[in-house]
C-alpha cells in the first residue's frame, strides 16, 4: 500500500497484479489499483482532473490526462472519502505508475493532490536487482 498527502487530502494506492488477465508469453501483463481519497481539512473539494505517468520496465512513458476519474468527478465534503478501482495494462513485466489529481475547493481554489509513486510487478516474475 501506498500513501501520500497533499493540503489536507491523503490519497492511499493498493496495486494487485490481475493474472487471469495477463498473457505473459504475449507481453501483456495487467494490474489493477485501488485508490482512497480522503478529505482530512476542513473545506469541501472537488476531484475536476487526472494525470497519470506510466513507465514501463524499458522506459517506456504513456502519460494520461483527463477529467475526473472512473467517469466521475466527485465532491468530498471534510471527512469524506472516494474510493474507486481502476486498471492499467503494459507489456513487461514491471513498471510504475505516478501522478496527480487536480483539486478545486470550494470557493475556487486549485492545487494538485500527488497521488503515490507505486510500482506494478508481476509476482511471477523472478526480481532482477540493478
Amino acid at each position: 500500500m501506498y500513501q501520500q498527502m497533499t493540503n489536507s487530502v491523503e490519497i492511499t494506492v493498493r496495486p494487485f497484479y490481475l493474472d487471469e488477465q495477463s498473457e505473459p508469453d504475449e507481453n501483456h501483463y495487467v494490474w489493477g489499483y485501488h485508490v482512497t481519497i480522503h478529505n482530512q481539512g476542513g473545506l469541501t473539494i472537488q476531484l475536476l482532473n487526472r494525470y497519470w505517468r506510466i513507465t514501463d520496465a524499458v522506459g517506456q512513458i504513456q502519460e494520461v490526462r483527463g477529467p475526473g476519474v472512473v467517469g466521475e468527478q466527485p465532491v468530498l465534503a471534510p471527512g469524506e472519502s472516494f474510493e474507486y478501482t481502476s486498471g492499467c495494462p503494459l507489456s513487461t513485466p514491471s513498471g510504475i505508475m505516478a501522478g496527480f489529481y487536480e483539486m478545486e475547493v470550494d470557493g475556487g481554489e486549485r492545487f494538485e493532490a500527488a497521488i503515490p509513486t507505486f510500482s506494478l510487478d508481476d509476482p511471477n516474475q523472478q526480481v532482477k536487482l540493478n
